[in-house]
């Protein structure tokens, strides 16, 4: 998926975040899809949001977990409101969601909302030359995208505190070495190094990495007993697919008589 957007460093609009909601939805009912690389045209990854034109259009199907209040007599808060219940929260929640791996291969500047939308994918690779900013309190607004619950389950409490209530730029390797970056890669290189991960997930079997990221993203919130049941209950499915059957008919071939 490429944000496509150059003219306003990949920001995005209401109508874009309704769009990228849809798109992660489709790709989530489609089995065959089997790994999903998110990035940005020209030299960006994404600004964050730019939500200048209000909010989209609605649409049969859509859900609406506020009104829609029309721009002319809503206020500010009332459209950011609907906007944060609505197609940016719904899409947070698509990627979060989502069973298949994301890869983020940021290519430039990814900030605000696009920050998060890097860190909410379960792998990070940024390009040399990519910077990092939590730049909302600058906005004076508080984190959205799902900030408040990524950061501190990728760098901890106090770290989260000072890259929200700073707003300070983060290189690639500062963010790697806080834990926000898997691997950072030459400019030239990200895209070939993101293609190279997507093709090893795409051959691995796609209900252990659902259940994988799943039961991770649930671990904060589960004592050792429960995650215990959580993976006796995957383990149990994993066994019933035709990728466990044939890795342990290859592991009983290779292994000594």
């Amino acid at each position: 998926m490429t944000i496509d957007r150059p003219e306003r460093r990949n920001a995005l609009d209401a109508a874009t975040f309704g769009v990228l909601r849809d798109e992660l939805r489709a790709v989530a009912a489609r089995p065959e899809d089997r790994v999903v690389v998110v990035t940005g045209a020209g030299d960006a990854f994404c600004a964050g949001g730019d939500l200048r034109s209000g909010p989209p259009p609605r649409r049969e199907g859509d859900t609406v977990a506020a009104p829609d209040p029309h721009p002319a007599t809503a206020s500010p808060a009332e459209r950011t409101l609907a906007l944060m219940r609505g197609p940016i929260g719904e899409a947070a929640l698509a990627l979060h969601q989502l069973p298949q791996p994301t890869i983020a291969a940021v290519n430039g500047v990814a900030a605000g909302a696009g920050a998060n939308l890097a860190f909410g994918c379960d792998l990070v690779l940024a390009a040399a030359s990519a910077r990092f900013g939590q730049l909302f309190i600058r906005r004076g607004l508080s984190l959205d995208f799902g900030g408040t619950w990524l950061l501190p389950r990728l760098v901890g409490v106090q770290q989260a505190k000072r890259l929200a209530l700073l707003g300070d730029w983060v290189d690639a390797t500062a963010a790697a070495a806080l834990g926000l970056v898997t691997e950072v890669w030459p400019d030239a290189e990200l895209a070939a190094r993101a293609a190279e991960l997507a093709a090893r997930l795409a051959a691995q079997p796609p209900l252990a990495m659902a259940l994988i990221k799943a039961n991770l993203n649930q671990s904060f919130g589960l004592s050792m007993a429960e995650a215990l049941e959580l993976e006796a209950t995957s383990q149990a499915a994993c066994t019933l697919t035709e990728e466990y059957a044939a890795a342990r008919e290859a592991f009983r071939r290779s292994a000594p008589s």
